[in-house]
């Protein structure tokens, strides 16, 4: 595919235009012309990128491509009601998952209200979800430009695993190259020299690796994750806090509390991962890798044990089913009774007047088992 961009205005003639032509030799400041070789026609891909300097033509490029992606979001109803209206809830909680926005308050917040990282992760979900039902590429123009480094590249990691999984095309369009290698496209064109690179589809897999620390840390450092939890709860009994570090940056947490009534058990809570990290793998890796030293007895109580763990997050629960060194131990639609624990806590002279449970929630129960016990 040859295509050739002509663009031109009126051919201005003030006293300050014909000055700013005498002063840099500037006749044909009024038009614009770029050719661009792209040989994709009858190939097999799902990404295209093209990236490229502000006025090297890539919008114009875009809309011969296919259809500009320009959704327009209701002003007053919550994401989890906007996106893909008609699909089933899993669905839409999946490719909200996907591309990293699984912060669950998020979901209940209109587009209006959300920061520009999280518009930009809604407005790939809502294409995931919903892409449209035709052959033509869609174009997502300054793709990342509205967002910090950070979301950018994570958030085009993410945004391409769950896009191959849909099966159609998508062209980007963007000023910034960092992204690049964390997208793997299938082809690049770069507007600035008009190079075409059509061998990426061999170097999906080279996308760069995130070096994860785990650290035992103090329980005090759960106020940075507390916000982006999606429960509000007391400080776990005799827990033990682990974070994973990109860096000196804290991305991730989880804490471990003993349940030795039921033997050689410890129950995991509070795994949070930050919103700009969110959708790259990190959380799962980070809770299975803390979970394999809780079963080798790297813990403060220097016992072996098996991990419980709790979620009613829908894409964590589909996630962990498919992991071999999980267990699906138990399913509930709502929470258990809290009058035995409000009797449990006021007997103990706790001066909590509530009791836990009772929540109206799925829940759902795994135990880690490990790959070494199957």
């Amino acid at each position: 595919m040859k295509v050739t961009l002509n663009h031109s205005s009126r051919d201005f003639c003030s006293y300050r235009a014909q000055r700013v032509k005498s002063l840099f030799n500037c006749e044909d400041g009024h038009r614009f012309t770029a050719n661009f070789e792209l040989p994709i026609d009858g190939s097999d891909w799902s990404i295209g990128l093209v990236v490229g300097p502000s006025g090297s033509g890539k919008s114009s490029l875009g809309r011969h491509l296919g259809e500009l992606f320009t959704p327009d979001w209701p002003h007053d109803a919550p994401l989890i009601d906007t996106i893909a209206p008609g699909a089933d809830f899993d669905q839409v909680t999946a490719a909200l998952t996907a591309v990293g926005l699984g912060s669950v308050p998020t979901w209940l917040r209109p587009y209006r209200v959300l920061s520009n990282g999280e518009q930009f992760r809604a407005n790939l979900a809502r294409l995931v979800a919903d892409p449209p039902d035709h052959d033509e590429p869609v174009v997502i123009d300054e793709f990342t430009s509205v967002v910090d480094r950070q979301i950018a590249r994570i958030g085009a990691a993410a945004f391409a695993k769950a896009w191959r999984r849909t099966g159609r095309r998508v062209v980007l369009l963007t000023c910034h190259y960092d992204v690049a290698e964390w997208l793997c496209p299938d082809w690049i064109l770069d507007t600035a020299t008009g190079q075409f690179s059509g061998d990426c589809l061999r170097r999906r897999s080279r996308r760069p690796s995130i070096d994860l620390e785990i650290r035992r840390v103090p329980g005090a450092l759960w106020r940075h994750f507390e916000p982006h939890h999606y429960l509000k709860l007391p400080n776990m009994v005799a827990a033990q806090h682990y974070a994973g570090f990109v860096g000196q940056e804290p991305v991730a947490h989880l804490a471990f509390s003993p349940q030795f009534n039921l033997g050689p058990f410890i129950r995991a809570c509070r795994l949070v991962v930050m919103p700009e990290w969110q959708g790259a793998g990190v959380g799962l890796a980070f809770l299975e890798e803390c979970c394999r030293a809780m079963l080798h007895g790297k813990n403060k109580w220097g016992r072996p044990c098996f991990t419980n763990f709790h979620t009613s997050h829908p894409g964590l629960v589909a996630a962990l089913r498919k992991r071999p060194a999980w267990l699906h131990i138990s399913a509930g639609l709502f929470g258990d009774d809290k009058s035995k624990s409000y009797a449990s806590m006021a007997k103990s002279g706790s001066a909590i007047q509530s009791g836990f449970g009772g929540h109206l929630r799925a829940v759902h129960g795994f135990k880690y088992i490990g790959t070494e016990a199957l």
